[in-house]
Parts: C-alpha cells; sequence; structure tokens
C-alpha cells in the first residue's frame, strides 16, 4: 500500500516515538524525508539521524532529542498536505509561537527553516510547523 503523504507519515513517526519515549525511531527514507531531517538537526529539535538498510528498502534511524526528561518537540504538525497545499513568500511565513518555533519551507533553493528562506528571501510551500 502506498502512502499518500509520507512526509506526514514521518512527522507522525516522530511524534508518537517521543510519546512513548523512544530512543531513536525508523522510517523509510526518501529525498524529502531527509531534507526535512536535515533541518530538524540544524536547528536542534532531534540528535540526528543515520541512514540504515532494512532488507531491500533504505530506512532512516532518528535519534529523538529529550531535555530534563521531556521531548525537544512540543509541537510538531503538518501544514500544506496533499489535499490543501499552502504557499508563502518570503514576508509571508508564518512565524510559530512568536519566533520560539520554525517553520520548514520546501523553496526552490531547498528544504530550509523559515529563518533561512527569509535570509535567503525565498518563499515555497510551507511543510510543517515545530515547536
Amino acid at each position: 500500500m502506498a502512502l499518500s503523504d509520507p512526509l506526514g507519515d514521518l512527522l507522525t513517526r516522530i511524534r508518537n516515538g517521543q510519546h512513548a519515549r523512544k530512543d531513536s525511531v525508523v522510517s523509510p527514507a526518501s529525498k524529502l524525508r531527509v531534507r526535512v531531517l536535515d533541518v530538524l538537526a540544524r536547528e536542534g529539535y532531534i540528535r540526528g539521524y543515520t541512514e540504515a538498510k532494512l532488507g531491500n528498502h533504505d530506512a532512516l534511524r532518528i535519534e529523538l532529542k529529550y531535555f530534563e526528561g521531556q521531548p525537544a518537540i512540543h509541537h510538531l504538525a503538518r501544514v500544506s498536505k496533499p489535499g490543501r497545499r499552502i504557499y508563502s513568500g518570503s514576508r509571508e511565513l508564518p512565524r510559530v509561537r512568536n519566533g520560539l518555533g520554525i517553520t520548514i519551507v520546501s523553496t526552490p533553493k531547498g528544504v530550509l527553516s523559515d529563518a533561512e528562506a527569509r535570509d535567503q528571501n525565498v518563499g515555497g510551500e510551507v511543510l510543517a510547523e515545530v515547536f
């Protein structure tokens, strides 16, 4: 069975893993997922990830991050969904919790956080928000 929203699946795996206090979660690999995980790692929301092989498929082992026993990610939500795509210009990118969180944006220059997209003056599809 094919996934209709692979990125939504990744975010749900991370959310569920942190709720269950797992050290790491495994997700199927894709280029978009790797780019999103790069942003999460750069911004300090996950410890990192490694690419692994599970049977015949590539997979990503995502190392979850906790601070004083609490998950580093309090809120992780998909914004642009397959049924309703959300696009934003560089000046209209949403701020999450007045700048305390990040928005992950798919731009022509790659997948970036909202701050990086503003610095490079590019907009794009608003993929997710993290706090």
